[in-house]
């Protein structure tokens, strides 16, 4: 068993129930965390993330909302709260993609990827950061993606609004950082997880056999590094985004 570095500690991950989201719900219940896991749609997933962090040694809920909608996003929160207490580590891990050229990307399509990717970000963090605030406690993760930091010719808008939630974390850092609350991003490279879904097999190998270590990341590997910027391990870190991608982009 892990060293419970975070018993007491009440976490909640959005977009919690599969992929990277849900390994970070185990990890942060093999730590002693209280884990809220929130989904929108699909319950069923959510509810077999809440058995894992269950059998991990934390206690799990459930808890639905669209974080692009800020009245279910105060909602959630009022849930967690009640349930679990007030939220101490928040991933922001809920996102949307479109793999599409220019000529697909409808307005539609860029409107709900900023509304989710980046808006509901804004909105839980919104929700949770004066209670951290208050308490002089508090730990932030942003999903970014490598999309971010490279022209994505192929995914625009999704590529936009991580570089987006990117500028969020590091003026966010700055201005919290009196308060004792630390807030940073890790940008992905290639994962196996559902999100991967509409891009064709051709695609996936030309990714991969542009990737230095010539393979696909694992949902553990990122919930490692989420891990660690939420532990007092890298107590002197914030404001960063940490790229892991097997080499895929570099930067200094």
């Amino acid at each position: 068993m892990a060293e419970r570095i975070f018993e007491g500690k009440t976490a909640l991950v959005t977009g919690g129930s599969r992929g990277i989201g849900r390994a970070c719900c185990v990890r942060l219940a093999q730590a002693g965390a209280n884990v809220a896991i929130n989904y929108r749609a699909n319950e069923e997933a959510a509810l077999e993330t809440a058995q894992l962090v269950k059998d991990a040694g934390g206690a799990p809920f459930a808890v639905q909302a669209d974080v692009s909608a800020s009245a279910e996003v105060d909602r959630m929160i009022a849930e967690i709260s009640s349930r679990l207490g007030p939220v101490d580590l928040l991933v922001n891990n809920a996102g949307v993609f479109d793999y599409v050229a220019h000529s697909e990307t409808t307005p539609a399509i860029w409107q709900r990827t900023i509304a989710v990717n980046l808006s509901g970000a804004y909105f839980v963090t919104w929700a949770v950061k004066d209670s951290m605030v208050r308490r002089g406690y508090g730990r932030i993760v942003n999903m970014a993606s490598i999309a971010a930091l490279d022209p994505r010719p192929m995914s625009i808008a999704y590529a936009a609004s991580k570089a987006g939630l990117v500028g969020l974390t590091k003026s966010l850092a700055a201005a919290l950082a009196p308060h004792q609350i630390r807030v940073n991003a890790v940008a992905p490279g290639l994962i196996e997880t559902e999100i991967l879904d509409g891009v064709e097999q051709a695609t996936l190998d030309r990714i991969i056999e542009a990737t230095p270590v010539k393979r696909i990341g694992t949902p553990d590997e990122i919930a490692a590094l989420v891990f660690f910027l939420l532990s007092d391990e890298s107590s002197y870190t914030t404001g960063q985004t940490v790229v892991a991608c097997g080499g895929r982009v570099m930067r200094p």
